[in-house]
């Protein structure tokens, strides 16, 4: 099997999907799986910007630096770059299916379905609140990003 590589997608690519990427990176590198990992937003508010400075204090609260990460939206080729796109959110997987091309390899799901007895269940966006739900963002994707290993690892 080939290296799983995996693209975490919100909607502005500065709060959930960041931080899922630095959690998954984590998770990832305490299994000792190889992997490629990255985010994108479906909107393009934010390309070139730092994640939400809440987002930044939230990672490094957990010994993670993710201030050199810089937002993107998705684009065609992502489908095919990646083995796995993980959604935070199901508006962002609806438009994830609408965006991808014809053919595309990419395996479309929510993070959270990745937990056993979440399927279907949204990260709630910490956007408009504060510190409690950034928080709460993390313990989410760390949740998620835990069960992926997991999953590719052929243990979940």
């Amino acid at each position: 099997m080939s290296q799983p590589s995996v693209l975490f997608v919100c909607l502005g690519n500065i709060c959930r999907s960041p931080l899922a990427e630095a959690a998954f990176r984590d998770a990832a590198m305490r299994a000792g799986m190889a992997v490629t990992v990255d985010s994108a937003g479906t909107g393009d508010w934010h390309v070139g910007q730092p994640p939400d400075r809440r987002a930044r204090a939230e990672a490094a609260s957990h010994g993670i630096d993710i201030s050199a990460y810089r937002a993107r939206q998705v684009a065609a080729e992502d489908f095919a770059r990646f083995t796995h796109i993980c959604a935070l959110d199901s508006a962002n997987l609806a438009d994830l299916r609408a965006l991808a091309p014809a053919g595309a390899s990419a395996r479309l799901a929510l993070l959270l379905d990745y937990v056993p007895g979440q399927k279907g269940t949204s990260v709630p966006d910490p956007y408009h609140g504060g510190p409690q739900d950034f928080a709460e963002c993390w313990r989410l994707v760390s949740l998620g990003a835990k069960a992926l290993v997991e999953v590719l690892a052929g243990r979940g």
